[in-house]
Formats: C-alpha cells, structure tokens, sequence
C-alpha cells in the first residue's frame, strides 16, 4: 500500500507519497523516477517520504511551501520525531539513493553524502497535517510497471528530440545547397553578361 498526498500550495500541485511499512519502501526505492525527492528524519526511524518534482526541475527548484508540506509529513510520521521539537529532516534525489544486498530492510545509503540536504523543523504543524490528511488517497500500485512505462515514455521523447534534430540538419544542410546553387548560378550569369558585352564590342568595331 502507498500513500499518496496532493501538496497545492502552489499551482500546479505537487504529488507526495509513501509507502505504508518498510517494504513498500523497499518498493520505492527501487522503482523510484529521477524526477523524485526522498525524505527522511535524520538519525531516527521515520517514513520514507518522496515529493515527485515537476519534468526538467531540480531539489534546487522544490518550492518553499511544498518543501515544508514534505518534512512536515515525515515528522509526522516518525514514531520519535513526531514528538521532538527542532529535529533534522535530510532530502535528496531518488537517484542518489544507495542500496547493496548487505543492507537491512529500509536501510539506505548514499553515493553522494555532498547531494544530502538537511532542513530543521522546529515544531508540528498541525494546520499543514490537517489540509494534507484531507487529500490523503491509498493505492497499490504496480511501480514496476509505472517506472517502466515511465521509462519508454522517456525513451520516445529522447528519439523524437534525435529526429527533430536531424530532421532540422538536413534542412539546413538544404538550405545551404540551396544558397549555394543560387550564387553559382548569379556568379555564372554575370560571367555570360561579360563575355556577350565583349563580343558585342567586337562586332562594333569590326564594322
């Protein structure tokens, strides 16, 4: 089971999500997109949240509000942090997330420690809860599928740039023939308006 959240804040909403136990994480971490950011409370067992970013967006990007939606549901959902006051939450991109076989279900590393970020939260906010628990929708989804029909999705467009791209050589490359055929032609009439010049001359002075 997962859960997902709708953040609207900001326009358009951002989708927030995760799973409901330590295998359903398991799930996400392995069927995650690189469209999307984890969270997670630093040091202390909590859920693993994920924000999935808008296509072309960066961690760089998460916007203020939606940013606090996140950390505010991972605090929320820590069995410890939920009541601590001024704990660390760390983010990162999904693609940063490091996984080997020695590791316990639900434990994580990084391959990166420099693409971790970390964000202090002082306190529960129970307004933010309250509107986020609102938009709260329970699926199972198949991730496998929806990462790989994600996947070729990416694959197309990728062929489509190559072809747009191609596509805009060739006419180019035509264009040139094109341009260069004309100054060809133009450079080849004036040379017949020389000579024809020339040899009217010629009969002028012959009679």
């Amino acid at each position: 089971m997962v859960f997902y959240f709708t953040s609207s804040v900001v326009s358009p909403p951002y989708t927030i999500y995760m799973g409901k136990d330590k295998y359903e994480n398991e799930d996400l971490i392995k069927y995650g997109w690189p469209e999307d950011v984890w969270f997670h409370v630093d040091k202390l067992s909590s859920a693993h949240v994920y924000l999935r970013l808008h296509q072309g967006q960066t961690v760089e990007d998460i916007p203020k509000d939606v940013l606090v939606d996140c950390v505010q549901l991972v605090k929320a959902n820590s069995i410890q942090g939920c009541k601590m006051n001024n704990i660390n939450i760390v983010y990162t991109p999904w693609v940063n997330l490091k996984k080997t076989g020695d590791m316990d279900v639900g434990q994580i590393g990084f391959h990166r420690q420099k693409d971790v970020k970390s964000v202090l939260v002082e306190k529960k906010a129970n307004e933010i809860l309250n509107r986020l628990e609102k938009t709260k929708d329970e699926r199972s989804p198949d991730l496998a599928a929806e990462k790989e029909s994600r996947d070729r999705e990416e694959r197309n467009e990728k062929k489509a740039q190559i072809q747009e791209i191609k596509k805009k050589e060739k006419e180019e490359v035509k264009k040139k023939k094109e341009t260069d055929d004309l100054r060809n032609y133009t450079s080849l009439m004036k040379t017949e308006n020389m000579s024809s010049n020339q040899d009217g001359n010629e009969s002028d002075d012959f009679m």
